[in-house]
């Protein structure tokens, strides 16, 4: 079994006639010796049945050790490197007989035991290079003092090693289902779905495994060592020890590991937070990390079109937090279905509907050459955004809510691309002019204030006096009126102003009167009207449209009207 002990007192094989024994696996003192940090200060001993984590520099090998004792004793090694390819090599070295004897003298003094280490390399078992996860297993390794040699010739970086004798029984690691590949069952354009088979730790052991997903577009990662180097804040999101200097294994969380490794089972290491400093988790906006719990298909959102995302899967057991790699995948999202390009025609309105969220694209060529340009809009519902651009340059972006006009300067054989964006409370209905004729005006003019007020003073058994503002410009206007449920309320009316819909989607019933009005002093450019035929203590929704010269209209904002019930 594997031996702890301080790492000196393993490589300094006593010569002399008093035999030393060295110590065992027993379980009592195997928790008390992981509980006293002291220990492993040293950080060259690897413990029988814990992950360690720990740091290499570039071009610096770093070497571990532990004992086995006996002959045919079950063995397995796993190296897991982080954000660099690693070459490492386990050796082993025959252990002096006088080792296993019994001793009744007191250690030997340190500084005796340092004259006795031995530099013989030993014999070779398994070599490695590369950033893959890799293992070495054996069911019957000799007995002897086992070194494990490592080595970072990419940059400085970190990594964790786990050794057990007994590998049956321990499992920590949760186990790959026969097909360990991730599936891709359904693509769209922003979403990908993902199916997996459960690992038989969860399915067959019933052990506590969570399943965590990360989405990436660079590459697959081959640990989730791998993907907690990288979600780090900055190349330096460890404090690397200074050269010479020993470290604790135990002080995961002063290199930026998470400190949550419960050590419920035997062997499982219980990290001490001691923080150098304070390190930041922000993630980079191209990698992603999600737990899911114990699901085995999950849905990835929020993609971007014919785009590639690379998908990686770990099976993650919750009580020992150590993980297994399924095999990643990648995928390309479907393309962004291709925008048609409406052409627009000079002095012609066209109506425009734009999906919840969506986008449509139009373009204005004017055949002849322009001093001016000038676009009218009329959003019909909720508002909208327009960007202008010529040649390619932006010239306007503006949210629009009613009727709108802008006038751009022109330029010869110039051609006009105009992007409109929906709004995210639903679908967006509008309708645009452009010109290059300065009087063409298709969309009449409103008052700033496209609101109905009612006189409650004048309001009678059979009418109600309402009035509103107009404009400068000699308009039509027509008033309708529609009886309403008394339930009838404000969110209603708001869902039906739809001011693109003109007089003619009305009842001939609902009319009440048209008129023309205009007044050159803005300041009295107001006029009133009494809708009288009413019923008493009845509802009517009260509609104004203002009709422009090229027939066009817009309908102001709707008024709820009440009469009297009693005169």
């Amino acid at each position: 079994m594997l031996l702890l002990c301080c790492p000196l007192l393993l490589l300094l094989l006593p010569l002399s006639s008093r035999p030393q024994k060295l110590p065992t696996r027993d379980e009592e003192l195997f928790q008390m010796q992981i509980r006293d940090k002291a220990f492993f200060h040293d950080s060259s001993v690897i413990p029988d049945g814990a992950e360690i984590s720990s740091y290499l520099f570039r071009d610096t090998p770093k070497r571990y050790f532990f004992v086995v004792e006996e002959d045919n004793t079950p063995l397995a090694v796993t190296v897991t490197p982080c954000d660099a390819p690693l070459e490492w090599k386990l050796s082993v070295q025959e252990l002096p007989e006088e080792a296993s004897g019994e001793s009744s003298g007191e250690p030997e003094p340190l500084e005796q035991q340092k004259q006795q280490i031995t530099n013989e390399e030993g014999t070779e078992l398994f070599s490695y290079k590369g950033n893959d996860v890799e293992y070495f297993v054996s069911s019957s390794s000799p007995s002897g003092l086992y070194q494990l040699d490592l080595l970072s010739t990419e940059k400085d970086t970190h990594f964790k090693v786990y050794a057990t004798t007994t590998p049956e029984s321990d499992q920590p690691y949760p186990e790959l289902p026969y097909d360990p590949r991730i599936d891709v069952t359904s693509l769209g354009r922003t979403t990908v779905t993902l199916a997996w088979k459960p690992s038989p730790t969860a399915s067959l052991l019933k052990q506590p495994i969570q399943y965590c997903i990360v989405i990436n577009k660079e590459h697959n990662f081959k640990s989730l060592c791998a993907v907690e180097a990288k979600l780090s804040s900055d190349d330096a999101f460890m404090m690397a020890p200074k050269p010479g200097l020993d470290f604790s294994p135990f002080d995961f969380a002063h290199f930026g590991f998470p400190s949550d490794n419960s050590g419920k089972e035997r062997g499982f290491l219980k990290s001490s937070a001691k923080f150098g400093r304070q390190t930041s988790s922000k993630p980079r906006v191209d990698l992603h990390k999600v737990c899911i719990g114990n699901k085995n298909i999950f849905t990835v959102s929020d993609l971007k079109p014919d785009t590639q995302y690379y998908f990686d899967m770990f099976a993650v057991n919750t009580n020992t937090n150590m993980s297994t790699a399924y095999v990643g995948t990648f995928a390309r999202t479907k393309e962004e279905a291709k925008q048609k390009t409406v052409e627009l025609k000079d002095g012609k309105v066209t109506d425009v509907f734009i999906k919840r969220k969506g986008a449509k694209f139009l373009r204005f060529a004017p055949v002849s050459s322009h001093q001016k340009v000038t676009f009218s809009i009329h959003s019909c519902l909720d508002a909208v955004q327009i960007q202008v651009r010529r040649d390619g340059k932006l010239l306007l972006s503006q949210n629009v809510e009613g009727v709108r006009q802008f006038q751009l300067r022109g330029k010869v054989k110039a051609k006009y691309l105009i992007r409109l964006k929906g709004s995210k409370k639903g679908a967006s209905m509008l309708k645009i002019l452009a010109t290059t004729r300065p009087n063409k005006q298709s969309f009449p003019s409103l008052p700033e204030d496209t609101r109905i007020k009612a006189f409650d003073k004048l309001r009678t058994c059979s009418s109600v006096t309402v009035a509103w503002l107009g404009t400068q410009e000699r308009n039509k206007f027509c008033i309708y009126k529609r009886e309403v449920d008394d339930n009838y309320n404000e969110e209603q009316k708001k869902r039906e102003q739809n001011q693109c819909l003109g007089p003619e989607t009305r009842k001939k019933s609902e009319k009440v009167l048209c008129k023309y009005f205009h007044s050159q002093n803005i300041q009295k450019a107001v006029t009133t009207e009494t809708i009288r035929g009413l019923q008493p203590g009845k509802s009517y929704l009260l509609d104004v449209y203002v009709i422009g010269h090229g027939g066009h209209s817009v309908k102001y904002q709707g008024k709820l009207v009440k009469t009297r019930k009693f005169c």
